[in-house]
């Protein structure tokens, strides 16, 4: 075993001392280990704290006020208060669905537990066996990657793997025989091309040659697992280099084939990338601009349908129609697949579906703006823009800045507008109270009657032009309301379509 003398205590936050001090004060050894020490290495902030100990947990728990332990792992959760001065330390949760959050923790946690032995992997996802130990070795050797596998205390570090080493020259290698980490558990291939985006490392020849050897054994992780090892890398500075990883090492085929579909599937066109290069440098452009994760999700699948879309053009180009619509319904079921949040999957949805929509200033007209806003709803139209502008990336001509002015400027002009039935000047309640009309279908029919009206010709929307028209439509029974009604919907829908149809046509690949 190496031990190396480096002082740390300063960047450590008190509640964690606190936690080791009282382990200590109870006769254990206590250990920070894993990526604390890591990123406490490498001047990175950790974001979560973990401690070994030679204590069972039923001897970990007493010694705390405030725990919690619901697992076959032997971890105790420690919590403890995070005072207002406090910066450093938060809470382990999964990251919120934007991969954002804004408040500040009442608690972190401290995760102890005890030095342990695994033992076999029949599943390739957890040990048939946990034994605890004595020995801080056991601890260590059992951990994924050498710059994980070090623990520090009282200004001791104990480097069993060279992991120092390994983060001076930036590579990522496994304990031990790559194989046996893997086969332990797989999920950890995931974690070395996540690693490597977060920590900007390199992976060792060994570790990617056993990851291609053992890529297949993938497939045995849960969804939830890899969906927030997925997320993570998504996530991080460099995201299409991830997803090269993910492609090159095998994992890709077994976790997302549909992106590979588009591999070599040339556009044509304005494009002078496939859709493969187009997707990595629109995923790669949203996390430049440090935008959330639904707009990165958005960005790497919004022309995922292209291939299965593509057709001979003229002029050795090709035209892609409907590939927004495929490629909705296709990043719908990869996000189902991953189990994906069901406000997530539906964002995401959206966005691909309607990511086309921007393209030509001199073809939209502020009445499709509305339309659109109304679609996708206020408070997503400039997310949509924003996929809309990754999407541009790549292409022969990049969007000028007054196309994307003259963008603004429509949406903003259209936002004054009514694009919802909340926005008319007249409401449910002024139907009842000042019509006498009593709740029911009617009166939804009515007020959608109204907006469409609105939505073609804005200066429509006043109290007085509204009422008189509720009085014309009060009239009818409720068949011919109804069929009104219909018509009306069947005739927002032809128009949209429409809209979207001559974009199409412009274009031919829709771009």
């Amino acid at each position: 075993m190496k031990t190396l003398n480096k002082n740390l205590d300063d960047k450590i936050p008190s509640q964690v001392s606190q936690v080791t001090d009282t382990l200590e004060k109870a006769g254990f050894e206590a250990y920070l280990v894993g990526g604390c020490v890591r990123d406490l290495l490498m001047g990175r902030e950790p974001k979560d704290w973990d401690v070994t100990t030679n204590a069972k947990p039923e001897e970990i728990v007493p010694l705390f006020e405030k725990t919690v332990y619901e697992n076959t792992f032997g971890t105790v959760g420690v919590c403890l208060p995070v005072s207002q001065e406090t910066q450093t330390g938060e809470v382990n949760h999964p990251p919120a669905p934007t991969g954002e959050t804004t408040e500040k923790p009442e608690y972190m946690i401290i995760e102890v537990t005890p030095h342990r032995i695994e033992a076999k992997y029949s599943d390739f996802r957890h040990p048939d066996e946990i034994k605890f130990s004595d020995k801080l070795e056991d601890d260590l050797k059992r951990r994924d990657f050498t710059v994980n596998a070090m623990s520090y205390r009282n200004g001791v570090i104990t480097d069993m793997w060279n992991g120092l080493k390994d983060i001076e020259e930036k590579v990522l290698r496994t304990v031990g025989d790559p194989k046996d980490r893997f086969s332990e558990d797989a999920l950890r291939m995931l974690r070395a091309i996540r690693f490597s985006c977060q920590l900007d490392f390199s992976v060792a020849y060994e570790t990617v040659d056993n990851i291609v050897k053992n890529s297949d054994l993938i497939k045995n992780i849960s969804g939830e697992r890899v969906r927030d090892e997925f997320v993570k890398i998504i996530l991080s500075k460099n995201p299409s280099t991830g997803i090269v990883m993910l492609h090159k090492f095998g994992l890709l085929k077994n976790i997302i084939p549909e992106l590979e579909e588009g591999i070599g599937c040339v556009q044509g066109g304005a494009h002078i990338y496939d859709v493969w290069e187009h997707l990595l440098m629109a995923l790669q452009h949203s996390a430049d601009k440090d935008w959330p994760l639904v707009i990165r999700l958005s960005a790497l699948f919004h022309d995922i349908g292209k291939p299965r879309t593509r057709r001979p053009g003229e002029k050795k180009a090709y035209t892609f129609y409907g590939h927004e619509v495929v490629g909705a319904r296709m990043a719908k079921k990869i996000m189902e697949r991953l189990k994906f949040s069901r406000d997530e999957i539906y964002m995401v949805e959206v966005l691909v579906r309607n990511h086309m929509f921007f393209s030509d200033t001199e073809l939209i007209t502020l009445s499709a703006v509305r339309r659109i806003i109304a679609k996708v709803g206020k408070d997503n139209i400039w997310t949509l823009m924003n996929v809309r502008e990754a999407d541009r990336v790549g292409m022969k001509k990049k969007e000028a800045p007054y196309r994307l002015r003259k963008y603004f400027a429509m949406i903003e002009e259209a936002l004054r507008d009514p694009i919802s039935v909340s926005q008319l000047k007249i409401d449910g309640n002024y139907l009842m109270k000042d019509l006498g009309m009593k709740p029911g279908p009617r009166m939804g029919y009515i007020l959608n009657s109204l907006l469409e009206e609105v939505l073609d010709d804005p200066t429509k929307n006043t109290v007085e032009h509204l009422s008189e028209l509720v009085k014309s439509l009060n009239m009818l029974d409720d068949k011919e309301l109804k069929a009104l009604g219909d018509r009306g919907k069947e005739k927002k829908e032809e128009l949209e379509e429409e809209e979207i149809e001559k974009l199409h046509k412009k274009h031919g690949v829709g771009k």
